[in-house]
Formats: structure tokens, sequence, C-alpha cells
């Protein structure tokens, strides 16, 4: 069987997406599948390599150029070739499809439609639930249909921003107390977030955020711990146990996520057994307000009392070797190379089940 491995892609977390796919693949089953590599600019032009047997060397690798015939270097510094394709060229029998693509263009719901109009199985969330994970607004809607618990935000649209900011600032400080945190409606690692301790860095993380959306939402900030609870499965729900982002400065920006070496990762967390069992219980209701399938990580904020908030779920959580969801995983009991054959089965049983649904012509 053939797995077609998508990454790349134009946001601004594609050189996180290389690092996702070269994890993958040295982590998957290569006496049963074949994996094609296929590679995503950030101008959007699809690259396919050629077919690996095995893993290759170096994440550098994986970048592709435009070339004659499909090639891997066999070294860090040599350049690698492949075909550009249309997207729909992708379109065979007895394969799956295993995107990596972080943020917008990836995770949204968008390439997810195009894979659902190829009639392929595919690993992940589908369009509804990758969609309303993705966007920050959205979301926050249907955690608070299901009762979780949130922090206060404001959702502003750069329409409204533009005409009446005044407004914008009375709904923020009427409602919020500083410090707030900024974030893109639709953007994920963190990227264009800020924090605002006054009326002039408000502003400016809203002229930030503005930078990669045209909506963004503006959150009440607490001293809080980040608690994330790994989820895996379609309607048979399963948890991890939880993890704790041990952060080096006041908030887990894009630099710190993937820059700094010192950021620890505490696996499992300390939590007390009940308070455990109810982030789970919590990531199990926002997953399937989602709608979710296959895989999401759902983030929390703890307070020193033991108060939970539910900040997001990512759709399609980062792989890398320092990545939280399958280290989650990994203490749960599931090794990496496991996981990932648990979701490409995952995939195949959701594509069957859908096949066996009944349409009216």
């Amino acid at each position: 069987m053939k797995i077609y491995l998508i990454y790349g892609g134009k946001s601004a977390e594609h050189d996180i997406s290389i690092l996702t796919a070269h994890s993958i693949i040295k982590a998957i089953y290569f006496n049963y599948y074949e994996v094609v590599p296929v590679y995503i600019t950030k101008a959007g032009a699809w690259i396919q390599g050629q077919s690996l047997s095995e893993p290759v060397a170096f994440s550098e690798n994986l970048y592709l150029e435009p070339g004659s015939e499909k090639r891997f270097a066999d070294s860090q510094e040599g350049q690698s070739y492949g075909e550009v394709i249309s997207p729909a060229d992708i379109q065979s029998e007895d394969a799956v499809i295993f995107p990596v693509l972080h943020g917008p263009n990836g995770e949204d719901g968008t390439v997810q439609g195009l894979f659902e109009v190829l009639n392929m199985p595919y690993v992940g969330c589908g369009v509804l639930a990758s969609a309303s994970g993705m966007d920050k607004i959205v979301s926050k809607h249907l955690f608070q249909q299901v009762g979780l618990p949130q922090v206060p935000y404001v959702a502003v649209t750069r329409n409204d921003w533009k005409n009446d900011r005044e407004k914008i600032f009375i709904q923020c400080e009427g409602s919020l107390i500083y410090p707030m945190y900024v974030k893109p409606a639709n953007m994920g690692s963190s990227v264009g977030i800020s924090k605002a301790t006054d009326l002039e860095e408000l502003t400016a993380a809203i002229e930030t955020a503005f930078r990669y959306d045209r909506r963004v939402v503006v959150e009440q900030g607490i001293e809080a711990r980040e608690i994330e609870i790994a989820v895996l499965g379609n309607d048979d729900v399963h948890t991890s146990v939880p993890g704790e982002i041990v952060k080096t400065k006041d908030f887990y920006d894009y630099e710190e996520k993937y820059g700094n070496e010192e950021v620890l990762l505490q696996i499992p967390a300390e939590l007390p057994e009940e308070i455990t069992a109810k982030l789970q219980h919590y990531a199990t209701i926002a997953f399937r307000a989602l709608d979710g399938s296959g895989l999401s990580r759902c983030d929390f904020f703890v307070t020193k009392n033991y108060e939970i908030y539910i900040n997001e779920v990512n759709t399609l959580p980062g792989f890398t070797s320092r990545s939280m969801y399958p280290l989650l995983w990994e203490e749960t009991g599931l090794k990496y190379s496991d996981l990932v054959e648990e979701l490409i089965q995952l995939s195949l049983k959701r594509h069957e089940e859908k096949l066996s649904y009944q349409f009216v012509e």
C-alpha cells in the first residue's frame, strides 16, 4: 500500500511540517508500505518525489526542487528533486494520504475537502472538525454549547478594528483585565500571538495578529499551568496521560516552542487523579463537539486551585521529535511507530464506513 505523505505548505508553519514529515518517515513500517513524498512549496506548487522504501537521512532532503528525474540527495547539503504535479494526480487505488500540513491550507479543512473529492482515505480529522478546530472563535462557540469552561474573550474583525477601534478598546477593557493575549483566529504553533499589559501593547498585539488573519481573539490572561491531553480514535475515543509545558517565559510563543532548548515537557504532569480524569473527560467532550476523528491534542489551563479552562484543540498536532502529542502516547504505552500505524488504520476504517453509506440518486 502507498502512503502519500503531504507536507510543507503555504503557511507560516512550513518548516515545522518538514520536521514532522521526517519524523513520520522514520516511524513508518516500510515492510508494509511504500511512502510517496509530496512536497508543497511556500508558493503552493506540488512536487512529488521518488517513492521511498526506507527513511531519508536528513529532514533537509525533503525540500524538493523541480527536476527532470526524481531523486533524493544522499547528504544534508545535497539537493533533492521531484516532479511538479497537479493535486488531483495523487488519486490512486490502494493508497492512504497522510497530511502533515500545519496551519492554514493544511489543518483548516481546505486540503481535507480535496481528499474527500478524491475519495481517498486520509489520516486525521475531516473537513468540519479541521475547520472548526482551527478557528479559535468558532471552536469557542462550540465549546460553550457543550458546557466546557473557558477564559473570557473578545472577538475582533478587521473591519470593526478599522472602523471603530475605540469601541474595541471599550469591549476589551470593559470585560477583560490585563494581561491579555491576542491571537489570530486561524493560526497554530503560537504564530502571531502577543501578550498585552496596557493599551499601547494591546494595540500593537492586535495589529500583529491581523498580519495573519482578518479575525482575531483577545483573551483574558490567567496565571495557570498549561496541560495537554492527546486524543486518538474515531467514535471510540481514547485519551492519554496529561503533559505539562514547563515554561521559561511568560507564555509559550513560537520561538520558545521551536527554538529554545531549555523548554521542558513534564510527562506525565503532576496532578491529582481526579483532575487528570476531569481533563481527559473534557478532552473527549471537546473532540466529539468538533466531530473529531483520528487525532487531536486538547490544550488546557489549570490554575493553582485546579480550576480548568479549555484553551484550544489542535486537530493536527506536531510529530517532531520534541512534540508533545507522540510523547504523551509513548508515556501512555503506545510507541511512536505503533501510533503512526494506528492513525493509518483509523483512516482506513473511517473511509470504509463512509463508503457504506447509501446515497440517493
